[in-house]
């Protein structure tokens, strides 16, 4: 990277990181806290290379391998058999089961 270009590193905060570890849950010593600051630096800062790429013409992609539906469509297959599934019901009512209340 060039020196006129400011590093990301240096914009990450104490505070920034201190509001990452609330959000986290993560109760960070000082040392991890120095670490977490320096690799969110280095994560910031290729984000910046990768910025820096040419994608002019390059179509956006929502995955990298190419998916295609693997799922068979919906068709009905036994059709409406109500009265043989209601045979073995204990009660029914007007073509469908009856169950017990469950509240009042």
């Amino acid at each position: 990277m060039e020196d006129s270009v400011k590093s990301m590193k240096n914009i990450i905060s104490d505070e920034t990181i201190e509001y990452v570890g609330i959000l986290a849950k993560l109760d960070l010593s000082e040392e991890e806290k120095e670490q977490a600051k320096k690799d969110m630096g280095n994560m910031l800062d290729y984000i910046d290379q990768l910025n820096e790429l040419d994608t002019e013409g390059v179509e956006p992609m929502s995955h990298v391998f190419s998916l295609h539906n693997v799922f068979r469509s919906d068709e009905v297959a036994n059709g409406d058999d109500r009265e043989n599934m209601l045979r073995n019901a204990p009660q029914k009512k007007e073509g469908t089961y009856m169950v017990p209340k469950t509240f009042d």
